[in-house]
């Protein structure tokens, strides 16, 4: 277990040690000022968040219309269902009527067998 410990020790010292390095041949071999690079990293993040802005803007935008379409086509379901279910009302009252008439019709042969 020790052993583990260790070689993690290491991995970690020798990944210290190699940012450390890399950052110093950066800087020697860097193309431009510190003073630049610096400006020109505060210019292009600030470019990079406008841009951040746009694509969120654009996004709640698509989001949006996509809650509108959403809320007409469940508008429209809903108004089709209110008429299936009307119809289908209308076709039960009517299957009623029928079916108490044919009663009717049975209840007046039966009355006239009977008597």
């Amino acid at each position: 277990m020790a052993d583990n410990n260790n070689s993690a020790m290491v991995g970690a010292l020798m990944l210290v040690a190699g940012g450390i390095i890399g950052a110093g041949v950066a800087l020697l071999f860097a193309p431009q000022s510190g003073k630049r690079t610096r400006r020109d990293i505060v210019r292009y993040s600030k470019k990079v968040g406008h841009r951040a802005e746009e694509v969120v803007d654009d996004f709640a935008d698509s989001i949006s219309n996509m809650v509108d379409v959403v809320g007409e086509k469940a508008s429209d379901i809903l108004d089709q269902g209110k008429d299936l279910a009307y119809d289908a009302k209308k076709g039960v009252l009517k299957a009623i009527e029928d079916g108490q008439q044919r009663l009717e019709k049975q209840r007046m042969k039966l009355a006239k067998l009977m008597g």
